[in-house]
Order: C-alpha cells, then sequence, then structure tokens
C-alpha cells in the first residue's frame, strides 16, 4: 500500500513541476510578445523604448509572483483531465490579479511599462495558460475517443432528423457506447448526399441493406420516433434482411426531455412489429364517468386488471377498489400505486369470486359506483382439462359479483369478455360467452348498466404466446406453433384497457362492445420474426415445430356472432353487439344445474355446457406429429 501511496504522490508531483515549467515558459514568451505587439512588431522601436529592459529585469520576480498567485488559487491541484468552468473562471482570476499587481509594482519600482501592458499580457497568458491545462484534457480524450472507436460496432442510424442528430452525438461522445456511426439513413431525398457531424447521409429506406453492406454494419438503430407503426414496420421488416442486430430509440413521450441517452436504446420487440398507432380516447368521457366515484376491480392483480388499476387511478376516483385471490399479485399493484399515486384512496382484499358471501360483504362496505370484472380463468388448455374449475370461476363468479351489483345499486358493471366467446369451440370460451349472457340477463330488470367488453389476445398478457416463444428461443429452440395457418388478433395491454374504459362510458345497458383488433397475425410469422429479431435464422439455428391444434383450438377467431349485428360508436374502434333477448326463467335453470354439477365435478359438464351455450360445440383434437 505504502507504494502506491508512493507512486501516486510521485506521479502527481512530476505533473505539478511540468504544469509550473510550462506557466513560466508562457509567462516569458508572453510578457515578451506583449511588448512586441504593442510596438506593431518594430523591433528596433521596442528596444530604444526601455520597455524590454524593464521587463527583464522583472522577470525573476513575475516568476515568483505567478507561482504564488497559482498555487494560492489552486491551479496546481486540480484535476485537468476533468477541468471545467471553475477551473477556467480560476484561470481568469489569477491571470488578472498576475497583470495588475505586475503592472503596480513595477511602476512602484519607478519602472517604466505600458499603459496597455496589464490587458494585453493577461489576455495571451489567459490563453497560453489554458491552453496548456485543456490541451492535456483534449490530447486524452482524443486518444481514448481513437481507442473506443477501434472497439466499437459500425452502426446505421435510420432518421437524420431531430432524434436521429441527438441519437448520433449521444453514441459517438459517450463512454458507454459502443457504437461507432458511419453512415446515414433518411427517407427525405434532399438530405441524402450532406453530413450530419461528419457522418454522411447514404440513402433512404431502399438503400438499406446496400449500404449496409457497403459500409459493413454490424448495427442498425432506428431514431424515427415520430413515424406511424406501420412505417417503422416497414423498416424494421428490411432492417431483418441485412441480419445486422436491429435497435431503436424510445418514444417522443420517452425522449420528451430533449435528449436521447444511450441507456434507453432498446433492442427492437415484437410488439414494435404488431403494434399500430396508439388508440385515440376521449379522456373527457372517461374522467366523467370515473372522476369522484368508487371503483372495484375483481382480478385487480392480473395483465388486464393491474393495467385498469392503473389508469382508473389517473381519472380521481373516489376510492379504488382491488380485489383478487392472488396475494402476491394483489401485493404488487398495491405497492405500485402507493409509489406512484400516493394521494390515491386505494383498498386492496383478499378473496374469491366464488365466495358469494364475501362478494356480497365488499359491495355493502364499499358500495361500488363502477365495477369491472376481470377475474377469470382464461388458459385455453387448462380449462378444457378442469371444465368444472371454469364453471366455478367464470360463471359462478360472474354470477355472484352480478348479483351483488344489481342488489347494491352498482351504477355500471363491466365485464372483460373474450373473441373465444363467439362461436367457442373450447370451455374457456364457452364460459366467456355464459358470462355476456349473465350480464345481458341482469340488464333486462335491472337499473345498473351491465356491459361486456370483448377483444383478442392483448401483447405480454401472462400465458400468452409471446412470452412462451421468447422462452423457447432462449433455450435455444425448437418454437411450437400449433398450425402453420393459424391467425390471432393482438392489442396492446394498456390500448385494450383504454378502450374497455371508454366503453363504459357509451354504457346504456346490455350491449356487448367489440374492440377492433386490428389486422390478424399469422402465428407462424410472429414466430419466424422474433426467431430474427433474437439474432437467429429460423428453420437454421432455431427450428419450428408444428404441433398441431390443441384441444378446443380455432385457427381463427371471430369478434361478433352473426346474429348480434353490428352498430358503430363515436370512438372508431368500438363497435356494440346489439342485446340479445335472454329466456330468465329457463336461463336461470341452467346456470343453477351447471353451478350443481359444478360443485359435484361432474365429467359430463361440457355437454351441459354445449346444451346451455348452443354456439358452443365440444371438439376433441388430436395433437398432430411435430413437423420438421
Amino acid at each position: 500500500m505504502k507504494k502506491i501511496v508512493t507512486a501516486l504522490r510521485s506521479k502527481k508531483a512530476v505533473r505539478i513541476l511540468i504544469l509550473i515549467l510550462a506557466d513560466l515558459c508562457a509567462l516569458a514568451v508572453c510578457q515578451f510578445f506583449t511588448l512586441f505587439v504593442r510596438f506593431e512588431f518594430d523591433m528596433v522601436s521596442l528596444r530604444e523604448s526601455g520597455f524590454l529592459e524593464s521587463m527583464l529585469r522583472f522577470l525573476p520576480t513575475a516568476a515568483v509572483m505567478l507561482l504564488v498567485i497559482f498555487a494560492l488559487l489552486g491551479l496546481y491541484q486540480s484535476l485537468w483531465a476533468f477541468a471545467g468552468l471553475e477551473e477556467g473562471l480560476h484561470i481568469v482570476a489569477a491571470v488578472l490579479l498576475l497583470s495588475g499587481l505586475q503592472y503596480v509594482v513595477m511602476r512602484a519600482l519607478g519602472m517604466s511599462l505600458p499603459r496597455s501592458f496589464p490587458l494585453i499580457h493577461a489576455l495571451l497568458l489567459m490563453t497560453a495558460v489554458s491552453g496548456v491545462r485543456f490541451s492535456y484534457r483534449m490530447i486524452r480524450e482524443g486518444l481514448q475517443g481513437r481507442v473506443r472507436r477501434r472497439n466499437r460496432a459500425r452502426t446505421m442510424i435510420i432518421g437524420a432528423g431531430g432524434a436521429g442528430t441527438m441519437t448520433l452525438n449521444d453514441l459517438n461522445r459517450s463512454d458507454r457506447s459502443h457504437n461507432r456511426v458511419v453512415c446515414l439513413i433518411d427517407d427525405d431525398r434532399q438530405k441524402v448526399g450532406s453530413t450530419i457531424r461528419g457522418v454522411p447521409v447514404v440513402g433512404t429506406r431502399e438503400d438499406i441493406c446496400e449500404a449496409a453492406e457497403r459500409y459493413d454494419i454490424e448495427e442498425i438503430i432506428l431514431a424515427t420516433p415520430t413515424a406511424s407503426v406501420e412505417q417503422k414496420r416497414q423498416i424494421l421488416q428490411i432492417c431483418q434482411k441485412t441480419g445486422c442486430q436491429t435497435k431503436m430509440i424510445p418514444s417522443l413521450t420517452e425522449i420528451a426531455s430533449g435528449r436521447v441517452d444511450v441507456q434507453q436504446i432498446r433492442n427492437v420487440q415484437i410488439e414494435d412489429l404488431l403494434g399500430r398507432d396508439s388508440v385515440k380516447v376521449n379522456l373527457d368521457e372517461i374522467a366523467g364517468y370515473i372522476e369522484g366515484k368508487t371503483v372495484l376491480v375483481t382480478g385487480g392483480g392480473g395483465s388486464i386488471g393491474s393495467e385498469l388499476c392503473r389508469q382508473i387511478a389517473a381519472h380521481q376516483p373516489r376510492r379504488l377498489v382491488i380485489f383478487d385471490i392472488y396475494e402476491n399479485n394483489a401485493y404488487d399493484i398495491q405497492q405500485e400505486l402507493r409509489r406512484t399515486r400516493p394521494e390515491l384512496n386505494l383498498t386492496v382484499l383478499i378473496g374469491s369470486v366464488r365466495d358469494e358471501e364475501r362478494v356480497e360483504d365488499v359491495f355493502r362496505t364499499y358500495h361500488p359506483d363502477i365495477v369491472y370484472h376481470a377475474a377469470a380463468h382464461k388458459h385455453v388448455p387448462l380449462m378444457e382439462e378442469s371444465p368444472n374449475e371454469a364453471i366455478k370461476n367464470n360463471v359462478v363468479g360472474t354470477y355472484h359479483v352480478a348479483a351483488a351489483a344489481a342488489r347494491n345499486q352498482t351504477g355500471i358493471f363491466v365485464l372483460i369478455s373474450s373473441d373465444k366467446a363467439v362461436n367457442p369451440t373450447n370451455v374457456m370460451g364457452a364460459t366467456k360467452r355464459l358470462c355476456e349472457m349473465i350480464v345481458q340477463m341482469f340488464s333486462q330488470r335491472s337499473e345498473t348498466k351491465f356491459v361486456a367488453v370483448r377483444f383478442g389476445n392483448v401483447l405480454g398478457s401472462s400465458g400468452s404466446v409471446i412470452p412462451l416463444f421468447r422462452r423457447q428461443i432462449e433455450k435455444g429452440g425448437p418454437v411450437t406453433v400449433t398450425h402453420p395457418d393459424i391467425i390471432r388478433y393482438f392489442m396492446t395491454i394498456p390500448e385494450a384497457v383504454s378502450l374497455v374504459m371508454q366503453a363504459g362510458a357509451y354504457a346504456r345497458g346490455g350491449e356487448i362492445f367489440v374492440l377492433d383488433m386490428g389486422e390478424p397475425v399469422r402465428i407462424d410469422d410472429l414466430a419466424r420474426n422474433m426467431i430474427r429479431l433474437s439474432g437467429y435464422e429460423p428453420d437454421v439455428d432455431i427450428k419450428i415445430q408444428y404441433i398441431g391444434l390443441r384441444p378446443g383450438e380455432k385457427l381463427y377467431e371471430e369478434l361478433l356472432m352473426n346474429e348480434e349485428g353490428m352498430q358503430t360508436t363515436e370512438n372508431k374502434l368500438i363497435f356494440i353487439g346489439k342485446p340479445l333477448e335472454i329466456d330468465e326463467p329457463l336461463f336461470r335453470t341452467q346456470l343453477r344445474e351447471l353451478k350443481a354439477m359444478a360443485e359435484d365435478n361432474d365429467p359430463a359438464i361440457k355437454h351441459k355446457l354445449e346444451e346451455v351455450v348452443t354456439t358452443y360445440h365440444i371438439t376433441e383434437n388430436v395433437p398432430s406429429q411435430a413437423v420438421s
């Protein structure tokens, strides 16, 4: 340890000695050059003036004064590799003090100097002293920069606008960056051929593949936050052909601070290829029926339920009540909302919608004005194996919550339903159709506005195909696809929830709201894109294996039954299926029979379900052999 300290001290001493020698040389040169400038570079006139002789006689004294003043102001203690404004101000102060003091002392000693000497001398010496110190920093950074640039990935930025320029600056300057930007791409042809910070704009999106090969690109960064989702999708599909790793900067809202940070640049995710332009909702309408109300969310810790809670909390409810059977999920959303919304009047309750007395107690205690019913079993294959549990939780649970809402004069009841409820081929879908029928039945005789909102798959929800594919790719495959032609609709969780809340504003009673899910996606294409985004080639690095449709699984999902018709709303992404008439006495009898069979774990429950939900037909799909 002593050796290290000694070495550090000796290194510091050498650095200080070099600075002292440099300052003394700068002083002597600046003293002479000041007089030389004053006499307009006429050496003969300078010698005849006597000023040069006076300056030379006083130079040793000036050197001592410089060392004392510079030492007192810390010019030999600063780490000039990290020097900034404060160190610069110290230099200015030290040089001004030295020049002024030298002039005063020389005049007091009867030595002659031009009156312009202090000003010219100060300017010259400031430049010299600053140059000595800051040149060290520039040389150091330049040498380090050359080393960093040699080790950085050759990078193409797509987008030569404001965000692209910020990205370029940050990547080429930051110590944390592993990128060296060598070319830019922009669809504005007027920019092609120009340079930005010395980096050429080499073409438009049509030139991406050719430029990637010509410039030996290793990484591509998409810096077009204002582009539409469709435009980004088209560009990303071109980037996939290059074989380069592709990343993108955050959205406009995420970079509102005005600076793109290297750490914010992320890998392209499959959601970027599947997503669409953000849906627009009427926030005034949503706030109009939520603000100041008590809102209950069943299943509030789940994927949809937790996002409902986040968005509800943003609209100033009087109280938000979260009801969930899974304590870990409930705890997570509770902690998140306490951190992000400390002003929120939040109540988190553990309990099951199967427990009628517990549900009734919640309604009697908190008298919710609005209920979002998101508690449900939703995994298709699991419910095929446990149909009685699906009836108990989805059907009986929905009945308990709906009945309690009707008894306690709840204003609005919104059921979270599924596209699998349309002509269902599986137990989960059939139970969701029963849930829709339950809320339509209650709507016929209750002042509560009972509605259902039906949508397809949501990106990133627990148990969805995307997390499954990610896990399979991480393990090296194979990625399992049930059928090469199977398609599904996808929507992000936040936009699905915002449309659910908007639909609540349209509630009149009995409607089934259908969300526009955009264009359907082939799951086979989804799997192949995810493999490519992970840097692999489908069927070469990671195999895709077709395993056959699972029991109850459709090739495609429908969003509306034929008999329901379709009405539009003010929001072009929300449609209304016409309410159906329910034979209430018959339906109640059927519900009692289903409940009794489920409690007895009757193996014939599927056939009873088929009898009650006339559009449901039992399918027993047998998985096919894996296809290479």
